[in-house]
């Protein structure tokens, strides 16, 4: 007989918030592909051949560095959002309390009726319980897969329709060139107005307080 002592606990945490990356910061995704063959070579030289000598200079370049870390913790819509996927884990971890308990009670009933019932009868008892075992374990895996889908969608929908706009609209009144995500870059002390973030946040908390998460399935 299958014991329970597996489904504990019954709740797993799963991934904190994801990064929102919003769409003007200059950070390159290098996709690597993997190439079996290669029909011909050519030297570095004849490679770069057609590479423009164009380049940006320095003296025209506008710049600005925003700490997405930050904007994830001091915006109110993102705060809201925390809440909002906190209450349904809470909700789904008191249903599937009850669910336990009473999967627990019926594995106490049978363990004591063992010298009672007949094999066949104790047999179908102990199918029955797997069952339940199983729906149990498979309804926690889909409500939490659902909860998070249901976070991730409120998420992407804060990105394109408010911080994206936002920061694009940051960009334009101040004609910046360039904004990086501060977790790569290095800044000194005495640089001025370099940093953008409480401005986004700012403008962000006044554009948007809550974006409502879809119920999750479940729940």
């Amino acid at each position: 007989m299958k014991k329970l002592n597996d489904l504990n606990p019954i709740l797993k945490k799963y991934s904190k918030t994801g990064i929102i990356a919003a769409s003007v910061l200059v950070v390159a995704l290098i996709g690597i592909f993997a190439i079996s063959h290669f029909t011909k070579s050519v030297d570095t030289a004849s490679a770069i051949a057609g590479v423009s000598t164009n380049a940006a200079s320095a003296s025209d370049l506008r710049i600005a560095v925003i700490s997405m870390d930050k904007i994830q913790m001091d915006a109110k819509v993102l705060e809201d959002l925390h809440k909002q996927r906190a209450n349904f884990e809470n909700k789904l971890k008191n249903k599937l309390e009850k669910e336990q308990k009473a999967i627990e009670k019926e594995k106490a009933d049978i363990e004591k009726s063992q010298d009672i019932l007949s094999h066949e009868a104790l047999q179908r008892r102990v199918v029955d319980y797997q069952r339940r075992v199983n729906e149990f374990q498979k309804h926690l895996s889909e409500s939490a897969q659902s909860i998070e889908a249901s976070y991730q969608d409120a998420l992407q929908t804060i990105q394109k329709k408010h911080l994206d706009p936002v920061i694009q609209g940051i960009i334009a009144k101040k004609k910046l060139s360039l904004v990086i995500d501060g977790r790569m870059a290095r800044m000194g002390d005495n640089v001025k107005d370099l940093d953008i973030t409480d401005e986004v946040v700012s403008a962000l908390n006044k554009k948007v307080s809550s974006v409502k998460m879809a119920t999750p399935k479940g729940l």
